[in-house]
Parts: structure tokens; sequence; C-alpha cells
């Protein structure tokens, strides 16, 4: 499908999903195990930080979103791996204890399930991942499956499993289902893969990566020259940067004191895909998305910080142009 080209972020994109599918969203890609550190300061080498808390906590991109969107009450499945270690099963219980369907879900018995050590700097929240993957949770040819990964209205992957995502991505275009993709990193195939999606929306580090351009807002534009569905980026406490009417718009974050900020980029792109159901305009979806992720900020961990759909609806008003003068106002970067 061809997503439409808007020419104000006041605008919708009119999309046409695909009706009786099985599922609203179908969500491909990465579950984690997080075990996050609080510590008063980042440490800097040859030197020895106090804990303030440590927990072990359920994460992961996609699995992230897919939880933001089963808590919204969208009918939402989740595809992806587990190892069959105990990370593999923290993770699969974690995900088992939603309203979600992982019928999917693959527990590859001799790899090792992704989890991440998270140093997380109590005074701003902001947070340094370590991480630990394992290709054997790469999906094979044969068990990536096209009726499950076309069974719903919108398709949301990233960037961990690129060759499958890349697959999954051709099987929904093919029959008209819109694509979402979530990319933190340049990954193989990834000039391919931006090609085969229809809503990019990206950590702030990948223009530049992607495009060998360092300045934020150039590589921004580059970027958006190669791409023709909506492209956004996630900018943290500044918000987001969305691309339209061959014009880069600003959106506002959510005013609030951080306590861990692991998991906002994820749940912005939970919040994004509700607002594309709804059939929203640019400015309402960005408001939602970064609503929901600047809520999610004031507790720890990925999903602890998901707030009831009300919550955030009521969060995201203060973002719209309507919320006042001075407040909300998407403007041009």
């Amino acid at each position: 499908m061809k997503v439409k080209r808007l020419k104000d972020p006041s605008d919708t994109f009119d999309l046409q999903f695909p009706e009786r599918t099985p599922f609203d969203v179908v969500t491909f890609g990465q579950n984690s195990v997080d075990q996050l550190c609080v510590v008063p300061a980042y440490p800097c080498l040859n030197s020895k930080t106090e804990i303030l808390q440590c927990e072990t906590l359920p994460g992961g991109q996609v699995a992230t979103a897919a939880v933001f969107l089963a808590r919204m009450g969208l009918r939402t499945k989740y595809i992806g791996k587990v190892g069959g270690d105990d990370y593999g099963r923290f993770s699969l219980k974690s995900l088992a204890m939603e309203e979600l369907d992982i019928s999917k879900v693959i527990v590859e018995e001799n790899s090792i399930s992704q989890h991440a050590i998270i140093i997380i700097d109590k005074e701003s929240g902001e947070r340094t991942i370590l991480c630990q993957g394992d290709p054997g949770l790469n999906f094979k040819d044969s068990e990536l499956v096209r009726e499950d990964v076309c069974a719903g209205k919108i398709l949301h992957l990233d960037g961990s499993d690129p060759a499958s995502a890349l697959r999954a991505a051709a099987w929904c275009r093919e029959q008209g289902i819109p694509v979402s993709a979530d990319l933190d990193t340049v990954v193989p195939c990834c000039r391919e893969l931006v090609e085969s999606v229809d809503f990019l929306i990206t950590s702030a580090n990948f223009p530049p990566e992607f495009t060998g351009i360092p300045d934020p807002v150039d590589s921004f534009l580059a970027l958006a020259e190669r791409f023709d569905g909506l492209l956004a980026v996630t900018l943290g406490a500044d918000g987001a940067m969305a691309f339209a009417g061959n014009r880069c718009f600003s959106f506002p974050a959510l005013k609030v004191s951080p306590v861990d900020t692991t998991g906002a980029g994820d749940i912005f792109h939970g919040g994004f895909i509700f607002g594309l159901l709804q059939n929203w305009p640019l400015q309402r979806i960005m408001a939602f998305a970064n609503a929901a992720a600047g809520l999610s900020c004031g507790y720890l961990g990925a999903r602890a910080g998901i707030r009831p759909l009300s919550e955030i609806l009521r969060s995201s008003r203060q973002l719209l142009p309507s919320a006042g003068a001075g407040s909300g106002t998407a403007g041009t970067v």
C-alpha cells in the first residue's frame, strides 16, 4: 500500500485497513529480560558505585509495544522467540500474564534469551543499556508463517531479525496491510527494510548512522527524501519530529520528572499505532504517543509505566494545539 503524504499535522492518513482480521495488530520482534540497576550517578572508569535499587523486569522493543496495545484493549498477537533458559521462561511467563496472543512464540531450547543490564542514573532517569542477543533466536524460513504475520490490520516489527522482518513486511504490503517499524540502529538489509515499511519511527541516533550525516536535522531530512511513508524520530525529553508536507514538524514531550526512561520509545510506538487505528490526525497521534511515553518514565522498567487509556488521553490533551497559547503546538524545524 502507499501511505498518503500529509500536507499538515492536522491531516489524517485515511488508511483502509483489512476487514474481519483475527487481530488488530500483529507484532514481530524482540522480547527481553532487563536487569535494572539504579545508581546515584553513572559511574566513571575505575570507580565503585552503590546500587540504590535493582530489579529484574520484562522488556524488549516489540514485546513492550505489544503489551501496551493489548492493555489499550486491542486484539494483539506477538510473534517472537525465547531461549530455553531462565530468561526465556521469565519472559514467556510475563507475556502469558497479558491479554496477548503468544501462540506463535517459539522456544529455542539451545539458545540464550535476549537480556540486558540497564544502568539508570537516578538524577536524570536516563539509562545505559548493555545487552546480549543470540543469533539462534532468528527465525528460520520454515518457522515464519505468512498466515500468522498477515493476521492483523497492521504489522509492527523491529530490526532484531532483519531478514525475517524484511520477509514479513513484504508479505503484508502484498496484502495491503500497513507496516510500522521501530529501528534504533543500522542492521543488515537495513536499506531494503526501510524501503519495505510504511511508518518508520526511529531513535535519534538512527538517521545520522544510516545517512552518514552527523547533524540530526540534516540527516533526518536526508532520510525523509529517501522514504515514501511517514517518517518520525523520538527525541526523549524533546518529544518527537515527523516529516509532513515537505516540512519537518516538532511535537513536544509531556513534562515529567523521570524515574526511568527504559521502554519509553517502545511505548511511543505502541501509542502511535493505537492512534493510527483510530484514524486520528497526525498531531493527535503524536500527542497521544508522547503522553504515553512520558507517563511511562515515572516508573521503573519498560512496562510498569503503561498507564490506563483514560489517563493517557487526559495527559495528551495538554500537548494538542487547542490546549492554549504556547502549549503543545507542532512547530516546524
